[in-house]
């Protein structure tokens, strides 16, 4: 056994060895230039004019949903046009300030929350990443149960539904979770030997914090009007797509700042190395506000939803066994998101840091860098965004459950549900603000190592043998299992063909 191991290490490390020959793209220090450097260009303008377009009309109508119920019932006398059928004018759900604390409280636990798992991962990382996994399915089914007892059927069965979806996941993947847990490990360590990394997620907390504010003026202006209730929710799902939206960007906007630090320690060989750039940290923020944000917005509106939807369609690929229909039907939906992820990834946002490129091209060029290289094989196997995708939920259950108990102990209708899943939407865009530096150390991790191995190597020895030994395993186990669906497709041609017509 220990033979064994010891000559499938060997092997692996010599494929290392070749790929580091064959990838080496900076060699010395002649060639190890920073790409912020590089004279850069504005890129998907459009969509930079649509985000702030949609921000600036979306400030606006918070503000005047929030002051039409603020200290006075009806103050721009909408009621008129939102009336009910037996001629009710005047509004029985109160004022905006009767909910605008309520999300004050959603917004305070998602800050704490967001900073103590940002603190807590650089002192315990493994321990808070599988508490995180484990206790997420415990969480969602406590809460369903909570749902049915309050009376909230839909609910209860949406989170029933999520703890068994969480379950399944979580033991179709569990033999991944060693690797995914020792990248993140390293992802910490490197967000941690970077301070100003850390303040930038705490700054970008704030900012997002006080948007919150504006908008959640807005969403409790909501609760409080006189519109129906199929109106009223309506309008709360418009307005937490648009907080989506802004959260994302704002998350991917610190992901291209992180990337460009990460990227450049790992160029330069630390961040005290005398040919490190001055204030890194000031241009890579300055290109990601400016000449980079119009591709930070296009992204943000498509990307996330992909990555969860390839996450669920590999954890199921894997676990079909040889039902040959389901496996059909799944196979040409993961070919349908494997083409959507060629352009739209969350590694595009590193070459975006590093390159300056439109998110569509950057996304290509990362993806085929991955297929070019092998190193997709790794990426597929990880599941770190999963993982750290399960951290922010688990964020903002715990945010949602505090504001929606203190709202059932006032009001026990569906201002509940109401205010408890726009808090909870509010407590998952602050913790995954936080949680994304982390998310960006890994993405930097894997582009580096795609490009040039050696610059993993010279960070981290012992973490470049076990990422060159989980390569060539991973390669190991793609060729076998083409060889068993070549094999079998073989034989099923040879049975056809003995049979009599």
């Amino acid at each position: 056994m220990n033979d064994s191991h010891s000559s499938s290490s060997d092997s692996a490390s010599m494929a290392a060895n070749d790929q580091n020959v064959g990838r080496s793209r900076r060699s010395g220090s002649g060639d190890q230039t920073l790409a912020t450097d590089i004279p850069r260009h504005w890129h998907d303008i459009f969509w930079l004019g649509v985000f702030l377009f949609h921000l600036m009309g979306l400030a606006l109508a918070l503000a005047v949903l929030g002051l039409n119920r603020f200290k006075k019932s009806d103050r721009f006398n909408f009621d008129r046009y939102t009336s009910n059928t037996t001629g009710t004018v005047e509004n029985s759900h109160g004022l905006t300030e009767d909910y605008w604390p309520m999300y004050g409280l959603g917004g305070g636990v998602g800050t704490l929350l967001g900073w103590a798992w940002l603190l807590l991962l650089g002192w315990q990382a493994n321990h808070m990443m599988k508490f995180s996994v484990h206790i997420l399915t415990t969480y969602l089914a406590v809460v369903s149960v909570l749902c049915f007892w309050s009376e909230q059927i839909f609910w209860g069965v949406t989170f029933a539904i999520g703890a068994a979806l969480q379950f399944l996941y979580v033991i179709s993947v569990i033999d991944r979770l060693p690797f995914t847990m020792l990248v993140l490990r390293k992802a910490v360590k490197m967000v941690w030997s970077l301070p100003e990394v850390m303040r930038v997620s705490y700054a970008f907390m704030l900012v997002m914090l006080l948007w919150m504010g504006l908008w959640s003026f807005g969403a409790a202006g909501v609760v409080a009007s006189n519109i129906d209730l199929s109106g009223r929710w309506w309008l709360l799902v418009v307005l937490s797509l648009s907080l989506f939206w802004t959260g994302a960007v704002l998350c991917n906007t610190v992901h291209v700042i992180v990337s460009g630090m990460v990227f450049l320690v790992l160029i330069h060989g630390g961040r005290e190395a005398a040919s490190m750039p001055p204030n890194p940290l000031m241009k890579s923020l300055r290109y990601s506000v400016t000449k980079s944000f119009g591709s930070i917005c296009y992204g943000s509106l498509f990307t996330a939803a992909i990555r969860t939807l390839r996450w669920e369609i590999r954890g199921l690929r894997s676990k079909i066994g040889k039902n040959e229909c389901l496996l059909c039907c799944v196979d040409f939906l993961f070919h349908l998101v494997e083409t959507l992820v060629r352009f739209f990834n969350k590694y595009a946002y590193v070459q975006i840091a590093v390159h300056g490129k439109s998110f569509n091209r950057s996304a290509r060029d990362a993806w085929e860098l991955f297929q070019s290289t092998g190193v997709e094989a790794l990426v597929a196997y990880d599941c770190s965004g999963a993982v750290l995708l399960m951290v922010t939920i688990l964020g903002g259950l715990i945010t949602g459950t505090c504001s929606g108990v203190w709202t059932h102990i006032k009001w026990n209708d569906d201002r509940v549900s109401m205010v408890g899943s726009t808090a909870m939407l509010m407590g998952m865009v602050l913790v995954g603000v936080a949680m994304v530096a982390v998310e960006s150390a890994v993405t930097s991790i894997y582009i580096c190592y795609a490009e040039d191995p050696l610059l993993i190597h010279r960070w981290d020895a012992e973490f470049f043998n076990q990422l060159s030994e989980a390569l060539h395993q991973r390669l190991q186990h793609r060729s076998a299992r083409a060889r068993e669906v070549l094999t079998h497709n073989r034989f099923n041609v040879g049975i056809q063909g003995t049979v009599p017509v």
